[in-house]
C-alpha cells in the first residue's frame, strides 16, 4: 500500500519486513563499507545553501521526548531538561520552517513507501541519500531525522491518544493499535531496544552538528583534527540514517498486525546490534570533537594571553580594561564578593581607585591573613588619610588541572568568608590566560604576592607584601619611589626592629628602659641567659625588659618554650606564634626591600645589620639583641652573649663612663674569636636571591649552600 501523507501507513504484511530487518542487520565488510561510501559520497553535490540546523534539532528532541517507546514513558525523563528544550521549540525559527517543510513530508513519505513495501535497508538509505544531495552533511542528517520523527509522533500520538480522544480511538482501531499496546510486556525488550538506538543517532547527529558550529576564526579546516573529523561525518550520516530506516521500518511493523505480530527475540537484537556501532560513531565522533575543543581553546589562550600582554603595554583612563580582563571579562555576573556586606558586586566600584591584588593559592596561612586583615582594618578607621585609599581583592589562583570537589569548595569558602576585603565570587571566573600572565609575568608560584595597580591600571608594585610587612599602610601608594623615601628616613633602631608586635616596647622606651630581644629554641640556654641578664642589671643599676621572639617558621618546640617562660616568669614573650612569625617575616621583608635597591652589606648599614640578625636566627644557638635609644645596640649569639654576662665582673667598671651597651659591645668585640661560622637561611620564595652574600660579620663571601627545610620538631 502507498503511502498517502507524511505518517507512517498499514502494510499488509509482516513477512517482508522481517527481511528487511535481517538485512539492516547485516554489517558490511572493510572493502563493502569503502565501497558503499564511495556511492555516498558519490551522491553529495550541496549547492551552497547554508541553514541553521539546531531549531530544527530542539523540534525533533521535542517529539522524541514527547513520545512513549518504552513503559517509563519518555526517551528522556529529565524534567529541567524537557522545559529546556520546550522553550526552543517554540521559538524556532518559522521562516526555515517553511522552506523546510515540503522536503521533510517529502521524505516521511519516501521512508514511509519503502519501508511499507520492503526492501534492502541500503539501497532505500541511499535512494534517501540521493533526495538530500543538494545539502550539506549536518543538514542531510537533521532532514532524515525530521521526517522521521513526524511519522514516529503521528503514531505514538495516536497510541497515546486512543483512550480518550474518539478521532484517535477510531484511527487506531484501522491500525489495530489496542491490540498491540494491551501487550507492553510482550514488546518492551523491542521498544528499549528502539529508545537506545534513537538515543544514539540524537548523539550523533548533535555531535555532527557540533562539529559544524566550530568556530572558523581558531580551527581551519585543513587542521589535522578537523580533517580528520571531517573524513568520519559521511559514514556517521550513512550510519544514523540508516538507523532511521531501522527504526521506521519497526513502528510499521506493528502497524496493523494486531495480535497477530509476534515480537521476535531477533528484532531487538537488530536494533542493539544497530545502537552498538552508532554508539562507537558516537565515541569516536566525541574523541575527535574533543581533540578540536582543545585546539580552539589552546588558540583562545594564546589570543587572551597576547591581549593581556598588550592591555598592559598601552596607557588607559582608568583601570577598569585592566581589571576586567584580569578578573572577569563577561557582563553576565556581578565577579566581585564583597567580605563586608557578604554580597556581590561589580567591578565598577573599583574604578579609578589603587587596587591591590592579593593573589594566592588555596593554601594561604593564618598568619599572612591575620596580619593583612589587622593593617587593612586599621586602614579603615581613617578614611580620609591618603594610606587608606585602596582596596584589596583575592585573586584565588588554583589548579586546573585537578578536579574542583567539596573539600576544595569548603576550603575557599572557609577563606573567603574570613576576609574584609573583596574577592573573586569563583575562582572559575579567573581565566587560564590571566593564571598564565600571573605565572610568568608576576613570577607567581604558590608563594601569596600583593600586586599593586594604580588608578589607571597600571602595575607600581609586583609585590607590596614587603613594604606592607614593614610600614604597614604608611607604604600607600605602594611604589617604589616611597618605599626609596621611606628607607631614607629609617636608621636601624629598636623600633624598626620590633615595629608593633608588642605595644609595651614603645612604654619601655619612652621610660628610659633597657630592652632585650632574645631568640632561639635551646630552652636551657634560655633560663641560663634570663637569669645571668637579671643579675646583671640588678649589679649594673638598670632597668631591663627582655622579650622573647623565638625563632621563624615558629612550631610546636617555640610555642612549648614560651609557656615555659610565662610559667618560670623568665621574661616577657610573644606568646602568640603569629606575631613571631611577623617579627621574622618582617625581617626577610627588609632584606628582600633592600635587595631589590640593589643594597648589600658592603654599602648599606641597615642591610648589615638585618643580615646579621638573619644569621643570627640560622644558627642552632639562642641569640640576644640589647638596646637603649636610638642608638646604642648590642648583639651577639648565645654563647658569646651568656659568657659576656657571666663575665659581668671584668667589664662592669666600664659601664659608668661607656654606658652598659656600649661597655658591653667593647666586651664582645674582644671576645669575638678570628675563627668563625655563621649559617645564613635566606627567604628564597621571596625573590631573586643573590648570587653573592657577604657575611655581616667578617666581610667575607660564604659560600652558597641549597636548603630544603621542612618541620624540624
Amino acid at each position: 500500500m502507498a503511502a498517502s501523507g507524511p505518517g507512517f501507513n498499514v502494510r499488509p504484511g509482516g513477512g517482508r519486513t522481517r527481511q528487511m530487518i535481517r538485512g539492516d542487520g547485516h554489517m558490511f565488510s572493510s572493502s563493502e563499507d569503502n565501497a558503499m561510501m564511495k556511492q555516498i559520497t558519490a551522491t553529495h553535490a550541496p549547492d551552497g545553501r547554508e541553514f541553521d540546523v539546531r531549531p530544527l534539532l530542539y523540534i525533533i528532541e521535542d517529539i522524541l521526548r514527547r513520545s512513549a517507546p518504552t513503559t517509563h514513558g519518555t526517551v528522556d525523563g529529565d524534567e529541567a531538561q524537557a522545559e529546556i528544550q520546550d522553550d526552543k521549540a517554540l521559538h524556532a525559527e518559522d521562516d526555515m520552517l517553511e522552506l523546510l517543510a515540503h522536503t521533510i513530508n517529502k521524505i516521511s513519505c519516501e521512508i514511509s513507501c519503502k519501508c511499507s513495501g520492503g526492501g534492502d535497508a541500503h539501497l532505500t538509505t541511499v535512494a534517501l541519500f540521493n533526495q538530500l544531495s543538494s545539502y550539506s552533511w549536518d543538514a542531510k542528517v537533521v532532514l532524515a531525522l525530521a521526517a522521521f520523527a513526524v511519522g514516529y509522533g503521528e503514531f505514538w500520538l495516536v497510541a497515546q491518544l486512543y483512550t480518550t480522544n474518539p478521532l484517535a480511538k477510531s484511527v487506531a482501531i484501522f491500525k489495530q493499535l489496542p491490540d498491540i499496546l494491551e501487550r507492553t510486556d510482550t514488546l518492551k525488550p523491542k521498544y528499549e531496544a528502539l529508545a537506545n538506538l534513537i538515543r544514539a543517532m540524537l548523539d550523533v547527529t548533535k555531535c555532527i552538528i557540533e562539529f559544524k558550529e566550530l568556530p572558523s576564526q581558531y580551527i581551519a579546516p585543513d587542521t589535522p583534527e578537523m580533517v580528520t573529523a571531517t573524513a568520519h561525518i559521511p559514514t556517521a550520516v550513512y550510519w544514523t540514517i540508516r538507523s532511521i530506516i531501522a527504526c521506521a521500518s519497526q513502528i510499521m511493523g506493528l502497524i496493523g498486525m494486531g495480535h497477530e505480530y509476534t515480537a521476535s527475540t531477533t528484532e531487538a537484537w537488530e536494533l542493539s546490534s544497530l545502537a552498538h556501532k552508532v554508539n562507537n560513531i558516537h565515541n569516536h565522533l566525541m574523541n575527535q570533537l574533543i581533540r578540536c575543543y582543545q585546539h580552539i581553546d589552546e588558540k583562545r589562550h594564546i589570543e587572551a594571553y597576547q591581549t593581556l600582554v598588550r592591555l598592559f603595554e598601552v596607557p588607559h583612563l582608568d583601570n577598569m580594561k585592566i581589571l576586567k580582563a584580569l578578573i572577569y571579562a563577561k557582563d553576565d555576573q556581578q565577579p566581585l564578593f564583597d567580605g563586608f556586606t557578604k554580597r556581590r558586586e561589580n567591578i565598577d566600584m573599583l574604578r579609578r581607585k589603587n587596587v591591590l591584588l592579593l593573589i594566592s593559592d588555596l593554601d594561604l596561612s593564618h598568619g599572612e591573613l591575620s596580619v593583612l586583615e589587622q593593617m587593612y582594618s586599621e586602614s579603615r578607621l581613617h578614611p580620609t588619610r591618603a594610606e587608606s585609599q585602596y582596596e584589596v581583592v583575592w585573586l584565588p589562583v588554583v589548579d586546573r588541572s585537578t578536579r574542583w570537589n567539596e573539600e576544595k569548595q569548603r576550603l575557599f569558602e572557609t577563606l573567603q568568608s574570613t576576609m574584609p576585603w573583596h574577592s573573586v565570587y569563583h575562582p572559575s571566573m579567573i581565566d587560564l590566560a590571566v593564571i598564565r600572565y600571573i605565572k610568568e609575568v608576576w613570577h607567581f608560584n604558590k608563594k601569596p604576592m600583593l600586586v599593586v595597580l594604580d588608578p589607571q591600571g597600571r602595575v607600581v608594585n609586583l609585590n607590596a607584601f614587603h613594604m606592607m610587612w614593614i610600614w604597614g599602610s604608611l607604604a600607600f601608594p605602594f611604589t617604589s619611589s616611597r618605599e626609596e623615601g621611606l628607607w631614607k628616613e629609617e636608621t636601624w633602631r629598636i623600633e624598626l626592629l620590633a615595629d608593633s608586635i608588642e605595644p609595651m616596647i614603645f612604654h619601655w622606651i619612652a621610660d628610659g628602659k633597657y630592652i632585650c630581644l632574645y631568640g632561639g629554641e635551646d630552652l636551657e640556654w634560655i633560663r641560663n641567659f634570663t637569669k645571668a641578664a637579671s643579675t646583671v642589671a640588678k649589679a649594673a643599676g638598670i632597668q631591663l625588659e627582655m622579650l622573647y621572639v623565638g625563632k621563624s617558621s615558629p612550631r610546636e618546640k617555640v610555642r612549648k618554650n614560651c609557656d615555659a617562660i610565662m610559667a618560670e616568669k623568665l621574661s616577657h614573650t610573644l606568646g602568640d606564634l603569629t606575631l613571631i612569625w611577623f617579627f621574622w617575616v618582617r625581617l626577610e621583608s627588609m632584606w628582600h626591600s633592600k635587595t631589590q635597591h640593589g643594597k648589600t652589606v658592603e654599602n648599606d648599614p641597615i642591610m648589615q645589620e638585618i643580615m646579621m640578625m638573619l644569621s643570627f636566627d640560622g644558627s642552632e644557638q639562642g641569640w640576644a639583641v640589647i638596646s637603649k635609644g636610638p642608638a646604642e645596640m648590642a648583639k651577639a649569639k648565645g654563647d658569646t652573649i651568656l659568657k659576656g654576662m657571666i663575665d659581668f665582673e671584668s667589664w662592669k667598671d666600664e659601664v659608668p663612663s661607656k654606658g652598659f651597651v656600649n661597655a658591653l659591645n667593647d666586651h664582645l668585640q674582644e671576645r669575638r674569636t678570628p675563627h668563625h661560622c655563621n649559617r645564613l637561611i635566606l627567604p628564597g620564595t621571596t625573590g631573586s636571591v643573590p648570587e653573592r652574600v657577604v657575611c655581616a660579620e667578617c666581610g667575607r663571601a660564604m659560600e652558597r649552600f641549597v636548603m630544603y627545610r621542612c618541620c624540624t620538631d
